[in-house]
């Protein structure tokens, strides 16, 4: 491993060492696990003689340095886990990953970084390194900045430790198969899969184990390697005002273009910054109401969140029915359409599921930005030089910018959505798909409600507002019906109206500034590296259309991006 970015022991003889895992949990009047020792309370251990890969760190400096932050949000509480040993995450694949010649890695660093999966696909089917080769690679990334703590991005949860072993099963290359096979993606936590524990985040999950969810059984049909899970915003967001990318379990993510310097976004911290950061060939995130925009946009990737229904939500952790979404980040346009595709497929168990029968590669169709017509928020000319240099530089290119105001409308009732869905869901979750339910011993809000207030300082540190919110709401199912159609009607009239006045191909926003409106309406939007700020926080732009307009959304996104080529990797992870 390169020596001036690794501050662990990585001698020879750690190879041989026998990992004892450290018991962070026992049984108290056989009712319920909690943490027995926290991480931090732990001494340096040593077993035999050797050094642990990782060792806890004491963060109260790290933390006083954020108390004055601009953004309230970001003004920490903790950022290492108090409850996740990173040895057993790390140990398993260590042996293999430390054997991975430093040459190798050089050598394959220009034809993987940045690189998409078609030129990737290219390479292997050419020789110059193998699926086993590209899995290692990504792999030695994350050892290299994930073990030391200080670049450690509190991303990467959990890995596969038979991924080595599946990428050594597939073919010499890709030829008769989905562009997806052989690549290394990863999944946010609440998806799941598995022989890997599916936390949501969230202790009262930590033991949770699932069989595979709806998009990964199609993913592994395709071929594809699951890498491990990342961390993500407890309960995907839907706990507290808390800073984005934080869980009791895995910290708080950190955002690799600036370290408790830039908001990480949320709720799928771990899958933006892990994409960000060249941790693998992409992630897949969820969202209910930005979740996956808005990682996207702060941490400077492709963000796709889907028309509701398109994906199966089946086997991930809910919060609303009615709204959540998987999707797909990338660091480019023709990744994003590859893993939609890959995900896709008509799920009898999700009420909501489509049957889109699409034509093959429909995601990579090639427009012109000339005679193009894009809707344009008055707001954010006036406000973001970015958002209105953006549009100039479409305007040069043959496109027709119509600058807008939206529609007035309401959009009380949002929150009860959530609530309610909420409310209702997590039951049917716990109970169809937890395996063992002598380890996760919660069954519903109520339950996680009461579990957390047990050990608050560990499991809720920032307390747990929105359970308590979703436990006062009172809305009837009468009542709850009559706001989900109002807001889906309101939510199409925010756009539909200028759609249809203007004759827009899309409308164009910022990051996840009208994903809620999105959200209601059920429209899918596609979120593309913009630029940077100033000071050097990622922004991006956000095409918004109507119901299963993704592949139009495609098109439109990789001209945009080819345009402009606005994404940088982050300086910090370069080498």
């Amino acid at each position: 491993m390169r020596k001036n970015t690794i501050r662990v022991s990585w001698s020879l003889s750690v190879l041989f060492l026998i990992f004892q895992s450290c018991q962070f949990f026992k049984k108290e009047n056989k009712q319920e696990q909690i943490p027995s020792v926290t991480i931090e309370e732990k001494k340096t251990e040593k077993i035999g003689k050797e050094e642990l890969l990782w060792t806890p760190y004491n963060d109260a400096a790290e933390v006083t340095e954020n108390v004055g932050h601009e953004n309230e949000r970001m003004r920490y509480k903790f950022i290492q886990s108090k409850v996740l040993d990173k040895n057993e995450v790390f140990t398993p694949l260590y042996t293999k990953v430390a054997k991975f010649p430093e040459e190798k890695y050089n050598e394959m660093r220009s034809l993987v970084l940045e690189q998409d999966i078609p030129t990737l696909q290219k390479h292997i089917s050419r020789k110059k390194f193998s699926y086993v080769d590209l899995t290692l690679f990504y792999l030695h990334r994350i050892y290299t900045y994930e073990l030391p703590n200080e670049t450690t991005l509190n991303t990467v949860l959990a890995l596969n430790p038979n991924v080595l072993e599946e990428a050594r099963k597939l073919d010499a290359d890709s030829e008769g198969h989905h562009p997806i096979y052989g690549m290394p993606i990863l999944l946010k936590d609440n998806i799941g899969i598995q022989g890997m524990k599916t936390t949501a985040g969230a202790i009262a999950l930590m033991e949770n184990e699932t069989d595979d969810a709806y998009i990964v059984e199609r993913l592994k049909e395709k071929g594809v390697l699951i890498l491990g899970k990342v961390n993500l915003s407890e309960w995907a967001n839907f706990i507290c005002e808390c800073p984005n990318g934080q869980s009791a379990v895995g910290g708080q993510t950190l955002n690799p273009y600036g370290r408790r310097v830039f908001d990480t976004g949320g709720s799928s911290a771990g899958s933006g910054t892990s994409v960000a950061a060249n941790y693998a060939v992409a992630a897949v995130g969820t969202e209910t109401s930005g979740s996956i925009l808005s990682p996207s946009g702060q941490n400077s990737v492709v963000g796709m969140k889907p028309t509701i229904g398109l994906l199966s939500r089946t086997g991930i952790v809910p919060i609303s029915s009615t709204l959540d979404t998987p999707g797909p980040m990338t660091k480019n346009v023709i990744d994003n359409g590859i893993l939609l595709d890959a995900m896709r497929g008509f799920d009898d168990n999700d009420e909501k599921s489509v049957q889109a029968d699409w034509e093959e590669r429909w995601y990579a169709k090639e427009v012109s930005l000339k005679g193009k017509r894009f809707g344009a928020f008055k707001n954010y000319i006036e406000s973001d030089s970015i958002y209105r240099a953006t549009m100039e530089k479409l305007k040069i290119a043959g496109a027709t910018i119509i600058e807008f105001e939206p529609p007035e409308v309401k959009f009380d009732g949002f929150l009860s959505i959530l609530n309610i869905d909420m409310k209702n869901d997590l039951p049917d979750y716990i109970e169809t798909h937890v395996k063992d339910s002598n380890s996760v011993l919660v069954h519903d809000v109520k339950d996680v409600v009461a579990f957390n207030l047990k050990d608050s300082l560990v499991r809720i540190p920032y307390g747990q507002a929105r359970l308590d919110g979703i436990l006062a709401d009172t809305t009837s199912i009468e009542g709850l019906k009559a706001i989900k159609q109002r807001l889906k009607a309101n939510g199409r009239t925010y756009f539909n109206v200028p759609m249809s006045e203007y004759r827009l191909d899309a409308v164009l926003s910022i990051n996840n500034y009208d994903a809620g409106v999105a959200a209601a309406a059920e429209y899918p939007a596609l979120t593309i590296p913009m630029g940077y700020k100033n000071s050097g926080e990622p922004i991006n732009l956000t095409f918004i259309a109507k119901q299963y307009q993704e592949g139009k959304l495609y098109a439109l996104g990789a001209a945009f991006e080819s345009l402009t080529r606005a994404r940088k990797i982050p300086e910090a992870y370069m080498d």
